[in-house]
């Protein structure tokens, strides 16, 4: 990698190289954007669970290190690849809005919101932040799906390592501060986040040279066991149902015990599409794989021929195909959610020694979701209702029970040669393009996964301008402009995140396995089964 100095377009303020190189391992391996959760769900790998055992430990872990991205107050996509069948399974997850929502709570005002996502703004923000924003919790529904059907191992099992998590605390370091800091504001204004996130009215922050501090998420440690203890069930029927409606109404959102009872999620296959020589999955309905399927095909239409490297005719096919497929998007489904906010999703790839495969996209949607931790229970909730377009009579439009338009793009491809990938990413909008970029560079280019994770990017996610990684040159920015595509070059650094975090695994047909994590992230990690951690 080059030093991000190195550019003149948009000033950069770190100087640093940085490189994360690719882990490889033949029993099996667990990327996420935390190091405990992806060493977590090696350590399933390594006692004899499978990829979808280990998927699941990872993800139930990570809500206990990254709490900002994912939990079990949100939701999300799964894909998983049976070896043995061929078959590409899919598991939808993805939130809904609660029965008792009423459109007329979310009356528009002059301006846009606050998270800048295009939409007309409503009053007090109602839909971005706070209890009316949250939607039906639908996460453990889909792992308990997911597990039933094709994992091996018991849910008290791979929730166990997560308890532990919770029960030690949430160590602050630098990132932490960082991340908590940002949102600070807003925390403050919801009496059980800020007393977790906030002590003594300050991000918390380890002093120089001494030990990290930590923080106890709320009640969360409490929760996980009963979930241990009792079941998922328990959550959508039963005690802790109950106890969840209590702090449902004590905040003043609206999901109830109906909504819980009355939430299921739908298991079926990928979609399947095809780009040159490699066959593409990807989850179908509500997502953006249909998007990514697009803006394929268009490449593949174009008279655009790889050369050797990626060059700047490579970047002005991505972002005329990205446009392209962005507008027909937005002009059919009217989604318009997050084109220029950071989103708070998380990503999880695994593979096991038999070679099957998770691609697993989970969400709060927004950094902290709602802002809102739920006081019996410590459960830090969504802001789905954040997904709809609050203006009515539009293809996305809220509505009672009704599930909203996503970005998630969990995704696997095979090559001609009998490679297996499953990747996807973070970031809102910027998740399908990151998605589409790495897919071409190992199928148009050959590139390893190695190669391809620090290959530098362009976003283009909806927005009138193209984000162009600063790597990438400065001839490349012009050519954008020339061609009508407006653009200006960014520095990719940790912080802000100007780009999605994607993570990305392989596998060979003869069972080599290959996995990368996002490059830019003090924390994102691939963990080897065959490790000691």
């Amino acid at each position: 990698m080059t030093d991000q100095s190195e550019t003149s377009t948009a000033t950069s303020v770190e100087t640093w190289q940085v490189k994360k190189p690719a882990v490889s391992s033949r029993a099996g391996l667990v990327a996420s954007q935390h190091y405990a959760a992806s060493e977590a769900g090696a350590k399933v790998l390594r006692d004899g669970g499978n990829a979808i055992d280990a998927a699941i430990a990872t993800s139930l872990m990570i809500g206990t290190v990254e709490p900002w991205m994912s939990g079990i107050g949100g939701g999300g996509f799964m894909l998983y690849r049976d070896a043995a069948s061929g078959t590409v399974h899919s598991v939808d997850f993805g939130m809904r809005a609660p029965l008792a929502l009423d459109p007329a709570d979310y009356p528009l005002v002059p301006g846009q919101d606050d998270d800048l996502f295009g939409w007309p703004a409503v009053i007090d923000n109602r839909n971005v932040q706070g209890p009316l924003s949250i939607a039906v919790p639908s996460y453990l529904r889909g792992i308990d799906a997911a597990l039933n059907h094709f994992g091996t191992k018991s849910f008290a099992d791979l929730i166990s390592p997560a308890i532990e998590s919770a029960r030690n605390g949430f160590a602050i370091d630098w990132y932490a501060t960082l991340k908590i800091a940002a949102s600070a504001p807003v925390l403050a204004q919801f009496p059980e986040s800020a007393r977790t996130y906030l002590p003594n009215g300050f991000a918390p922050a380890g002093e120089w040279g001494g030990p990290l501090p930590s923080i106890r998420l709320g009640n969360l440690a409490s929760t996980l066991e009963q979930l241990r203890d009792r079941g998922v069930e328990d959550f959508y029927q039963g005690e802790l149902a109950a106890t969840l409606e209590r702090d449902f109404k004590a905040v003043g959102a609206r999901v109830r015990l109906a909504d819980l009872a009355d939430y299921q999620a739908r298991l079926g296959t990928a979609d399947q599409s095809a780009y040159r020589d490699a066959t593409v999955f990807t989850a179908p309905g509500l997502t953006a794989g249909p998007t990514l399927q697009d803006a394929l095909r268009r490449i593949e239409q174009s008279d655009w021929v790889a050369a050797a490297q990626p060059d700047d005719s490579t970047f002005s096919t991505f972002a005329s195909a990205l446009q392209n497929a962005y507008s027909h998007r937005l002009a059919t489904l009217g989604d318009l959610d997050d084109s220029m906010a950071p989103g708070c999703t998380t990503h999880i790839t695994a593979v096991d020694g038999e070679g099957n495969m998770v691609a697993l996209t989970q969400t709060l949607l927004s950094v902290f979701g709602s802002k809102v931790m739920l006081p019996e229970t410590g459960l830090l909730m969504n802001n789905g209702i954040m997904w709809f377009d609050p203006r009515d009579d539009q293809p996305n439009s809220m509505a009672a029970g009704k599930r909203p338009l996503s970005n998630m793009c969990p995704t696997l491809f095979a090559t001609a040669d009998g490679n297996f990938h499953a990747l996807g990413a973070s970031g809102g909008r910027r998740i399908m393009p990151a998605v589409m970029q790495l897919l071409s560079m190992v199928v148009d280019y050959k590139m390893d996964i190695d190669t391809a994770m620090h290959q530098p990017r362009i976003d283009v996610s909806g927005a009138a301008q193209v984000c162009v990684d600063n790597r990438l040159g400065e001839s490349l920015v012009n050519r954008l402009v020339n061609e009508g595509h407006p653009a200006i070059g960014v520095p990719h650094g940790v912080y802000p995140s100007l780009f999605a975090c994607p993570n990305m695994i392989g596998r060979t047909p003869a069972g080599n396995n290959t996995g990368g994590s996002f490059v830019m992230s003090p924390w994102a990690h691939v963990a080897a089964a065959d490790d000691i951690a």
